[in-house]
């Protein structure tokens, strides 16, 4: 019941906002509303996203000190996290199986081609992780590494598979102007980067909820209108709007496969989980329930509503509930040399997982 409440009071909010802000406007990408199709799931006719963590003692896929592309605040063990159960788990869906990573199919597959994370540190974290899981099958093979400005790449080259990753933690652009940092919410300049890639993966959510002094940006400007702050899931909803709109004039399926990762959850408060005097920091397991507490997230009902309206193919990771389970899988304050992070995963980890749902979904 809680979740079907949100979705009302999302839609009518969303409905009241479209009438507010001229909805022709907002459907103007998108064609007349009975025409949309609705999104699709990664996993097709099988539903990979609904079911439980289950203990492997074949896992982890990769080790934490053989691979050389774990960014340093994503590698807990190298680190000090004393305990390693939370590498154990695997996901196991209800209804059928989901397909072992593979990555000599995937390299084969693959070869000579372009896949690219675009997004914030939850991009990182998921480049990583993907870089890590090749590797662990072929680690003899060479490979190069780069990074200029917001554009970091591995790239296997016996195979001439190269992964990058794109920094940009909105999606659309953050601009410095005259009057200060600018968020754009109807601006993608940064595209252009993005075309001639074979895989698209993006992602974004948790910059939009920064305030104060840990937001990067003075002002909103929407429609050339600067505004010194708004609503932050009615923002979410327009940036995420564009992002759909360049979607739509700038993808030839036949060329390039799109996927949008879920909303990716924290588990800084153990209210979220039914355990209000507990942090991620303290946790070893994983969520066994069915139900988690805490609900769907606001930012995934807007997430779903735009990726239903899209034209172009766009294949949804809907990792949010699975994700949730996980409030064991974070890194932690290690001996002073990690902050407390109950928003970013350990790797290796939950990012895996999101790999191997992408993984299945292009062999499948």
């Amino acid at each position: 019941m809680g979740f079907l409440l949100r979705v009302l009071f999302l839609s009518l909010f969303l409905a009241l906002f479209a009438h507010r802000t001229k909805a022709k406007d907002l459907d103007s990408s998108f064609g007349n509303a009975t025409n949309i199709r609705p999104r699709e799931l990664a996993s097709g006719r099988c539903n990979w996203f609904r079911g439980k963590w289950v203990y492997d003692a074949s896992y982890p896929l990769y080790n934490p000190y053989s691979c050389p592309f774990i960014d340093r605040q994503f590698n807990c063990q190298k680190h000090g996290r004393p305990d390693t159960q939370y590498q154990k788990y695997r996901w196991q869906p209800f209804s059928c199986p989901l397909p072992r990573f593979n990555a000599l199919n995937f390299l084969e597959k693959y070869r000579g081609k372009k896949i690219m994370f675009v997004g914030d540190s939850l991009s990182l974290n998921q480049f990583n992780s993907l870089a890590c899981m090749i590797h662990s099958w072929v680690p003899n093979s060479r490979t190069s590494t780069g990074q200029k400005g917001v554009l970091s790449s591995v790239t296997f080259e016996d195979y001439g598979l190269s992964l990058f990753l794109y920094r940009t933690p909105y999606l659309v652009d953050l601009d410095r102007e005259k009057e200060g940092r600018v968020l754009k919410l109807d601006s993608i300049k940064s595209g252009d980067a993005w075309r001639g890639m074979d895989v698209l993966v993006f992602n974004t959510w948790h910059w939009w909820t920064h305030t104060g002094s840990a937001q990067p940006f003075d002002y909103i400007q929407d429609r050339h209108k600067l505004y010194k702050d708004m609503n932050r899931m009615i923002a979410f909803y327009k940036g995420l709007t564009t992002w759909a709109r360049w979607v739509n004039l700038n993808v030839n399926p036949s060329q390039t496969k799109v996927f949008f990762l879920g909303i990716s959850p924290v588990h800084y408060e153990g209210r979220y989980w039914n355990e209000p005097t507990r942090s991620c920091m303290e946790e070893k397991q994983p969520f066994f329930g069915l139900e988690y507490p805490e609900g769907t997230p606001m930012a995934w009902v807007v997430v779903n509503k735009v990726l239903g309206r899209v034209k172009k193919p766009v294949y949804f990771l809907d990792v949010t509930t699975l994700s949730q389970y996980r409030k064991d899988a974070h890194p932690e304050a290690y001996s002073g040399v990690m902050l407390a992070d109950c928003s970013h995963w350990c790797l290796p980890g939950l990012p895996d997982t999101w790999n191997v749902l992408l993984h299945a979904t292009l062999f499948a």
